[in-house]
C-alpha cells in the first residue's frame, strides 16, 4: 500500500500559513505552502529548503581529532592541557595592590540556594567553594585577615569573626552543611553588619566584601541606596558572585563601590565557572586613590617558637598550650602566626608570611610557547626533566597541520595541535633564563611558588668592579671592603 501522505491535501488556516515545516526529501515529503497545498516531491524548482532548529545540531564529539591509532587520548590531554594554560595566563603588569586586606565573604543561606542547578545543591556546593576559598585566600594572603556573615530569614548572621586563621572559618562553614536553607536574603541588613565590623580596621589594610548571592530578590528594610553611599564613603569594596541570574541592584553596587568598574560582578554558568569567580578575588585589589597609595609606616614583630615544658594559657583562646609564639612587645603568648596580639594590638607575622605576599606586587611573567623550529634546544623539562615529544622533521609537520586544517588523522602529529593556547612542541620557555618548561611545571610555577626554578637555579652574576678586595653584587649590595664602584 501506497503511502497516503503523498496525496494528502490540506486548507491551511491563515495563521498555519505563516508556519511552513519541511519535512526530509523523497516520495513521502510534505511541505505546507501559503497556499493550502501540498505537493508529493518535496519543494519545486528554484524554492529553497528550510531546515528546522533540530537538524542544526554541533555535536562536541564531531571537531574530535584522531591519532595515528584511532584513539582520542591525545585529544583529551591536549584539551587538559589548555585548560591548565589558561588558568595560568593572568595579567603580569605590575601594579600597586594592598597586601594587607580586610575581607567580608557573605554567603547567601535562603531557600534560594535550595535549588539543583548546581549539582547536588547551590548550597552544598557554595559550602564547599567557600572552604576552598578560605584555604586559597590565606595562602595567597597570609597576612590579611577575614569574618563570615550569613543571610536568611531577611536578618544577617555571624558566623565567624574576623580573623587571620583559616582553621576556625573552615570549622564555622562546615557546621553549616547540616543546616537548611530557608527564608529570603537580605542585601542592606548584610552590608550594615559588614561596615560595622570593618570600622574598626586599620586605614592602611583594603576594605573588601565578597557576596555569593543566589536569590533574584532582596529582603531590605530601608533604602539600600543610602547603604551603597556610606560603602563608598568607608572605602569599602563590594564583589559579588550571582547564580541565577544578573540583578540590577547587584551591578549598581559593584559598579559604585569600584569606582565604576562592574567586573567584580559576575554569574556563574556552571559549577567551574563559579569555582574561578570564588577564587578571582584572592588576588589583591589594585589601588586605584592616591590616598590608599600613601605611604605608611606600620610596626610589626617577628617572634621565635617556643616549646614549655608546662603548658600554660594563650591570650589568644585562653587554652592550655605548650607551644606557641611570645610577643615582641609584651611578651604574650599566641597559638599561631599571623594574629594580633590580644594584649598590645601588635601585628605579629614570620617572614615567610611577609616574602608570600610580596609575590602580588612582582607577578611572575607569562612564559611563552615554543614553536618546533626552536624545540630542539631542549629534550626534556628542566623542572621536572620529563622528556619532551622528539622534534619531527620538517615533512611530518607539513603533514600534521594539513591534517588539523582538512579534519583527517592520518598524520601521527595531528592530536598535538588541539586548543589555541597550548604550545604545539608541549614546551614552555621563560623570557629571562630561556630553560625550557612543561606544562605542569608551568601551572606550578605561576600558581604555587610564583618563580622561575631556572632563574632561581642560576648562578650568581660575577662582580663587575672590584678595588682592593671590594665586590659589589649585581643589584648594588655591598659585600665587603671600603670603595665600590658601580656599573
Amino acid at each position: 500500500m501506497a503511502d497516503s501522505d503523498g496525496d494528502y491535501v490540506e486548507e491551511l488556516s491563515d495563521d498555519e500559513t505563516a508556519h511552513q515545516v519541511t519535512r526530509g526529501g523523497g516520495p513521502g515529503t510534505r511541505s505546507r505552502k501559503r497556499g493550502g497545498l501540498s505537493s508529493r516531491r518535496g519543494l519545486g524548482g528554484g524554492q529553497s529548503q528550510r531546515k528546522a532548529r533540530w537538524e542544526d545540531l554541533q555535536r562536541s564529539w564531531d571537531t574530535v581529532v584522531e591519532g595515528a591509532d584511532g584513539s582520542i587520548n591525545s585529544t583529551v590531554v591536549g584539551l587538559l592541557d589548555a585548560g591548565k594554560r589558561k588558568r595560568s595566563l593572568r595579567d603580569t603588569t605590575p601594579l600597586q595592590r594592598g597586601i594587607i586586606r580586610h575581607l567580608i565573604l557573605v554567603l547567601d543561606l535562603s531557600s534560594a540556594m535550595a535549588e539543583k542547578d548546581l549539582l547536588p545543591t547551590r548550597y552544598l556546593l557554595t559550602i564547599r567553594y567557600a572552604q576552598e576559598f578560605v584555604r586559597e585566600f590565606f595562602e595567597q594572603n597570609p597576612i590579611s585577615q577575614l569574618g563570615v556573615i550569613g543571610m536568611k530569614d531577611g536578618l544577617a548572621v555571624r558566623i565567624s569573626d574576623m580573623s587571620g586563621n583559616p582553621t576556625e572559618h573552615i570549622t564555622a562553614i562546615q557546621q553549616l552543611g547540616v543546616q537548611e536553607p530557608k527564608g529570603h536574603p537580605s542585601l542592606q541588613n548584610a552590608l550594615d553588619m559588614v561596615r560595622a565590623v570593618l570600622y574598626h580596621t586599620p586605614s592602611h589594610g583594603t576594605r573588601e566584601v565578597l557576596i555569593i548571592f543566589g536569590a533574584l530578590l532582596s529582603s531590605d528594610p530601608g533604602d539600600i541606596h543610602q547603604t551603597i553611599n556610606s560603602l563608598v564613603n568607608d572605602r569599602i569594596r563590594v564583589s559579588i558572585v550571582g547564580l541565577a541570574a544578573q540583578v540590577a541592584i547587584c551591578r549598581e553596587l559593584c559598579m559604585k563601590t569600584n569606582g565604576g568598574d562592574d567586573s567584580t560582578y559576575g554569574v556563574a554558568l556552571n559549577d567551574s565557572h563559579f569555582r574561578e569567580l570564588v577564587l578571582a578575588t584572592t588576588t589583591p585589589p589594585v589601588t586605584r586613590s592616591a590616598k590608599m597609595s600613601a605611604s605608611s609606616l606600620l610596626m610589626m614583630g617577628f617572634p621565635s617558637r617556643i616549646v614549655e615544658t608546662q603548658a600554660s594559657l594563650c591570650a589568644c583562646h585562653s587554652k592550655l598550650t605548650k607551644g606557641g609564639y611570645l610577643c615582641s612587645r609584651c611578651s604574650s603568648k599566641v597559638c599561631s602566626l599571623p594574629a594580633e596580639c590580644p594584649a598590645c594590638g601588635l601585628t605579629l607575622i614570620l617572614s615567610t608570611h611577609l616574602a608570600r605576599s610580596y609575590h602580588h606586587l612582582f607577578p611572575l611573567r607569562n612564559w611563552l610557547e615554543v614553536p618546533w623550529n626552536d624545540a630542539g634546544k631542549s629534550d626534556h623539562c628542566f623542572a621536572c626533566q620529563i622528556p619532551f615529544p622528539p622534534v619531527p622533521d620538517e615533512h611530518d609537520r607539513v603533514s600534521a597541520a594539513t591534517a588539523v586544517n582538512s579534519g583527517t588523522t592520518t598524520a601521527p602529529l595531528a592530536v598535538m595541535a588541539v586548543g589555541t593556547t597550548t604550545s604545539v612542541s608541549s614546551r614552555y620557555e621563560c623570557s629571562v633564563c630561556h630553560n625550557h618548561f612543561c606544562i605542569d611545571c608551568d601551572v606550578w610555577s605561576h600558581e604555587v611558588v610564583h618563580n622561575c626554578p631556572g632563574c632561581l637555579s642560576a648562578p650568581p652574576p660575577a662582580p663587575e668592579h672590584l678595588h682592593n678586595g671590594t665586590a659589589a653584587m649585581a643589584n648594588g649590595s655591598l659585600v665587603s671592603g671600603d670603595e665600590m664602584e658601580l656599573g
